[in-house]
């Protein structure tokens, strides 16, 4: 009796650590990560959603690691299983933490921080998360971890010099994304004059899609030694310029007055406008065939000038009909010498039409 009352409490204590390893991991999962989700703000809702799941397989593991303690085995078959439930907890945990790195990077772009959020940083962050786990891993084995490092350095060298315009792309992405002067999202022109939305900064190459919806495809040297006009910085509302021009006989301070007033209107229906702005015009020329100025209207974005300027133009050429103000048509004056105007009356002559 004795003897079975040993052996079933030596099957019995195991298996009932790993259930109470299994239960805790559901138990942290169902009321704290909950009562947290919940509770707390968008960043620990981030590390919630993150730990959601292995938090469960980490308490069953711990589980199997406390009970191997009780397990009669040989001491080199229990330390070796320990050492593999170790690697285990630390390799879903690196793994976790990796995750966790990238989905941070991504949810930091749209706080108040305005991390850059782009494939080329989630990358980074969640294969340096992976090296140090992976460091940890070689430490955990016993592996010494200097020699490693100095091998890695000799190699990299190598690897460097053979794959330089890949690692000169790759520290050229970096620069784009922690300088900030151009960021995925942001509306671009470049001096070549591709201009786009920039869709994402990878490893060697930053997309731009173009409102035609092509894509162009810049290395991310050519982009970081470029002149760029950055349209989204410091901000995404923009003035929008029209050029417009009126005969030399009109009443300049009525054109001003009718002009603002279908600018006020443009900015307060269209789409895109910034209505609270209060637009002005600038007389800046005298033309050959008029007197030219600017109007200054204001747009919450890049693309709405499109629309605002459409629409400014079509309701200012209806508004100066109905105003009886002139746009004029470019008129030349030539002066010819004597001989080409006795030529051309010849010709006229000639032709059977009036000769002045």
């Amino acid at each position: 009796m004795r003897f079975d009352l040993d052996r079933t409490l030596a099957v019995a204590l195991p298996t009932a650590l790993v259930l109470a390893g299994l239960l805790l991991g559901v138990l942290v999962q169902r009321l704290l990560l909950r009562r947290g989700t919940a509770e707390a703000g968008s960043a620990r809702v981030l590390i919630v959603g993150t730990l959601r799941g292995p938090v469960v397989l980490w308490g069953a593991i711990l589980g199997l690691y406390l009970a191997l303690e009780f397990v009669a085995l040989p001491a080199r078959t229990a330390r070796l299983l320990q050492q593999t439930v170790l690697l285990l907890i630390i390799l879903s945990a690196t793994w976790s933490l990796a995750r966790l790195a990238a989905a941070y990077v991504t949810h930091a772009s749209r706080g108040a921080t305005r991390l850059p959020s782009a494939s080329l940083l989630v990358n980074v962050a969640r294969l340096l998360v992976l090296a140090i786990g992976l460091l940890v891993i070689l430490g955990t084995l016993g592996v010494s971890i200097t020699p490693l490092l100095t091998a890695l350095g000799v190699g990299g060298l190598a690897v460097g010099l053979a794959l330089q315009d890949t690692l000169v792309n790759f520290f050229a992405g970096i620069h784009i994304l922690t300088s900030r002067q151009v960021r995925p999202g942001d509306y671009v022109k470049l001096e070549s004059g591709e201009e786009g939305y920039v869709a994402d900064i990878t490893w060697r190459y930053t997309t731009i899609r173009q409102l035609s919806n092509n894509v162009t495809i810049v290395p991310n040297a050519k982009l970081a030694s470029a002149i760029t006009t950055n349209y989204y910085l410091p901000e995404t509302e923009l003035a929008v310029l029209v050029q417009v021009g009126v005969s030399y006989g009109s009443d300049l301070a009525r054109v001003e007055e009718v002009t603002t007033a279908v600018a006020r209107e443009v900015l307060r229906d269209v789409p895109g406008a910034v209505p609270t702005f209060e637009p002005f015009i600038r007389y800046h020329t005298f033309g050959e065939s008029s007197v030219n100025f600017t109007v200054i209207l204001r747009g919450r974005e890049f693309v709405a000038r499109y629309l605002i300027i459409h629409e400014f133009i079509k309701r200012l050429h209806a508004r100066y009909r109905r105003e009886d103000i002139t746009i004029p048509f470019p008129i030349r004056t030539l002066d010819l010498a004597p001989d080409a105007v006795r030529s051309l009356r010849d010709v006229a002559r000639a032709a059977g039409r009036p000769a002045e």
